[in-house]
């Protein structure tokens, strides 16, 4: 396959060297992933809007990064995962709820399992829930609106997965000791 144009700084065309450096900014240094989603600045732009639209929902932080580390593992996206197992551990998220995703076993909070639950299913199905897939949700004190927030947490990580597979990112050093940390 052809690889993928990956972009710095100097690379991008004024849109996307406008989001990187805002990224940088942000973060201190430039994720693999965004290099590669420079190529076409509105998938970068979405992807950003995404992510801070998920930062102001109802969902913790830490709910945010559970739910978008279990769909990254569930898609087999090695550099996703690598990231929220960073955000997720950066924005004080179970670490028991981030080993039992990691190591494939169940998770004990009731609240992390029914996101993680749900996120899957969603993923799973197709968005073809059953009742009892939200009753689940639901009787764990989650509301409708959580729900679609849950997709909208799936959605930006179809966006960054697939992306992914396409353009094989490696993990950021700066991702990996956080990961490790």
């Amino acid at each position: 396959m052809t690889p993928f144009p990956k972009h710095n700084l100097d690379t991008s065309n004024k849109d996307a060297a406008r989001l990187l450096a805002s990224v940088q900014t942000k973060y201190g240094f430039i994720p693999d992933l965004f290099t590669y989603m420079a190529e076409a600045p509105t998938v970068l732009s979405a992807y950003l809007e995404l992510a801070a639209i998920i930062a102001n929902s109802s969902l913790s932080a830490p709910q945010a990064q559970i739910v978008q580390l279990a769909v990254s593992i569930e898609n087999k996206c090695d550099f996703c995962q690598t990231a929220h197992i960073a955000l997720g551990k950066m924005n004080n998220a179970n670490p028991q709820t981030i080993d039992a995703l990691i190591h494939n076993e169940p998770v004990e909070d009731n609240k992390d399992k029914a996101l993680v639950d749900l996120a899957l299913n969603i993923v799973r199905k197709r968005g073809f829930l059953d009742d009892s897939d939200l009753q689940d949700f639901f009787a764990t004190g989650f509301s409708h609106q959580q729900v679609l927030e849950v997709i909208l947490c799936v959605t930006i990580k179809t966006l960054s997965n697939y992306t992914n597979h396409l353009t094989k990112p490696v993990a950021n050093p700066e991702l990996v000791q956080a990961a490790a940390a």
